[in-house]
């Protein structure tokens, strides 16, 4: 469970990008890609048994085991998806999609994994209490970007959908670009 907290404290510190593209949007839309890119570096290096100092480190204390012995993705995926929302779409809309990433999918799965009793079929192991988690959260930070309860149901009710899915890392690009384009979509 430390592990799974430490992973989603990580996400959910994405929520701050955002605010951070709203004061300095080039400026962070370069760093977000120079530590792709950083970080794609000392996974090769890692690989190769050449270790990060503090990269090498966060990336053990943070992997599945699914992950060891393998070039760890969801880290890129993430920023790519930020990276991708952030230059696709409008203020509004990426700002729900990073915000449905860090919080829906970062809170759906700590409540998965601390309540989730009941799984739901050919999800992977996705619980009925992680989705909950996943749609109260993503309405809630769509709600409070938009301030409409319709549209903001609509966006919850997607993202609970595609987090569902056994998309493993690529959710981290698909919650962020698919929710701010449907937020595009329905606030145009």
């Amino acid at each position: 469970m430390a592990k799974e907290i430490f992973r989603k404290a990580i996400h959910i510190c994405t929520a701050f990008i955002p605010l951070l593209l709203s004061k300095f949007y080039w400026t962070i839309e370069i760093l977000l890609v120079l530590a792709a890119l950083g970080f794609s570096l000392s996974e090769f290096l890692r690989l190769k048994g050449i270790e990060v100092p503090l990269v090498s480190f966060i990336t053990r204390a943070a992997s599945r085991k699914r992950d060891e012995g393998k070039f760890v993705l969801g880290p890129i995926m993430l920023v790519i998806g930020i990276v991708c929302s952030s230059l696709l779409f409008n203020k509004m809309c990426y700002t729900i999609g990073i915000l449905s990433l860090a919080f829906g999918d970062g809170l759906a799965s700590l409540a998965g994994k601390l309540f989730g009793k009941v799984k739901i079929p050919i999800s992977c192991e996705k619980t009925c209490a992680g989705s909950l988690m996943c749609f109260i959260a993503i309405f809630c930070v769509s709600y409070a970007v938009s301030g409409v309860v319709k549209e903001s149901l609509i966006i919850a009710f997607a993202g609970m959908v595609i987090e569902m899915l056994p998309l493993r890392d690529l959710d981290n690009l698909v919650i962020p670009v698919a929710l701010a384009g449907l937020s595009k979509f329905l606030f145009i």
